[in-house]
């Protein structure tokens, strides 16, 4: 009976070994992908090339939905600042503005996953389903990947990330449950299986025993054009996290901006996310709960030669911290109070009376048809060490073919988030063992 384990045991040995071969014959190599660095494209949900496109929509639409997004999805931030220590380690599970193309298992199954800094899991829909929401492409059936191998309850990896137990008490496989903000969730096998990124390079780059959530029970409001989220926050079991030794801590992005078709976005591991140059704007990452967000400090906006302090009666007690920077959020949103001294400022250098939002959404608009002079607005965004200087495409944001609005929004918060608008056309370098984050202005459609 020995002798018989042990063969089968070496059979799957051998049988792993030659499937992680065939996955990777035409892959990046690990040590590749740590020395050279390898990018992948980041779809944003309104492009063409995502199944969330709608052709009807207008871009001035487009806008405007955003902007109900951001303010959705703050709130889910909020909640989830006021409770870090809640098994909700997700923040909303169909807002997202990116998607990343992805495989799992061995042979690779594709899925097309929202890719989200607010969330650290990563996972999609399993064969046996209990209950399954409706998507397109075909649910991923564990059975048929010879990498897959679900957790034991006892294993670290398991007790790495909050809201796991076992399927039998004090034994069994490991098993997680996310609840969202939006009441949506997911149920299953907490499991190691090998994940697949399609390089931009052509060569996709495997990585075997990662993490991945298999969910079995699962509901609410999800999307049926995605089938799954790849967690890209600072939690234990992100992918940004997992990756950590490989990609030596290190990835950056660069976001087109909305507006420009048939452009895309990038997002960096490796080599490849170093943010090249010296003396760059740089930022210190602040370690507070959940880790999932990256914190950063901002200390002052300023708009022309009017430099606007932060107070701590807008942004609460703790200076340290008072700001995340999200690229699942389009709008950069402040507590209202300090967002009201922001437009204040631009309302005394623009020689022009504001004009109402005819959606009633943006807090400062102006009609352009008889003022064009907000392409000189200066705005520069000060965090600890890291002065951004901040361009039109950043701080406007155009709602009719005449009216334009402030890209800065107040919301009833102690917390500010820097969305991915005022993130555009700069490369956004993120060093997880420095704990930095650093911006190099850029023209993105052009990487």
């Amino acid at each position: 009976m020995a002798a018989a384990c042990a063969i089968h045991h070496s059979l799957l040995s051998f049988l792993f070994a030659i499937s992680c071969f065939v996955i990777c014959f035409s892959c990046i190599s690990l040590t590749d992908a740590q020395t050279g660095g390898f990018s992948v494209e980041l779809i944003h949900r309104d492009s063409p090339k995502s199944p969330f496109h709608n052709p009807n929509e207008t871009s001035y639409t487009q806008v405007i939905n955003a902007l109900h997004r951001s303010f959705n999805r703050v709130k889910l931030i909020d909640a989830k600042c006021s409770s870090p220590g809640s098994a909700e380690a997700d923040i909303v599970a169909n807002d997202g503005e990116f998607l990343m193309e992805i495989s799992i298992g061995t042979p690779p199954v594709e899925m097309l996953a929202i890719a989200d800094t607010g969330s650290d899991l990563i996972w999609t829909q399993c064969i046996p389903c209990i209950r399954c929401f409706k998507q397109k492409a075909p649910l991923f059936n564990p059975s048929l990947s010879s990498t897959y191998y679900d957790l034991p309850c006892l294993s670290n990896q398991c007790s790495s990330m909050d809201g796991t137990s076992c399927s039998v008490l004090g034994t069994g496989d490991c098993v997680y449950s996310v609840t969202y903000g939006d009441n949506s969730f997911s149920n299953g096998s907490l499991a190691l299986d090998t994940i697949t990124l399609g390089s931009t390079s052509g060569l996709p780059v495997a990585f075997p025993k990662t993490i991945i959530g298999c969910g079995h029970d699962n509901g609410g409001i999800f999307s049926p054009k995605s089938s799954g989220i790849v967690g890209l926050g600072g939690g234990n079991v992100s992918l940004v996290s997992q990756l950590g030794p490989l990609i030596a801590g290190k990835f950056s992005y660069c976001l087109v901006p909305v507006p420009i078709k048939h452009s895309r976005s990038k997002i960096n591991f490796g080599t490849n996310g170093v943010v090249p140059g010296s003396g760059l704007p740089s930022t210190p990452l602040i370690a507070k709960d959940p880790k999932t967000f990256y914190f950063v400090t901002l200390e002052a906006i300023s708009v022309g030669k009017h430099r606007i302090p932060v107070d701590n009666l807008s942004f609460g007690a703790s200076r340290d911290g008072n700001i995340i920077i999200d690229s699942g959020t389009t709008f950069t949103l402040l507590p209202k109070a300090f967002n009201s001294k922001v437009l204040s400022a631009v309302s005394s250098v623009i020689n022009a009376i504001p004009v109402a939002d005819p959606k009633g959404t943006f807090d400062l608009c102006y009609n352009i048809s008889t003022h064009n002079e907000f392409s000189a607005l200066d705005i520069t965004v000060h965090f600890t060490g890291a002065n951004v200087k901040l361009s039109a495409l950043n701080t406007i944001a155009r709602i009719s073919d005449e009216i334009i609005c402030l890209a800065f929004q107040g919301v009833n918060l102690t917390l500010g988030v820097y969305g991915f608008w005022m993130q555009t056309n700069f490369l956004v370098g993120y060093d997880i063992e420095q704990r930095t984050v650093s911006f190099q202005p850029i023209d993105c459609s052009l990487q």
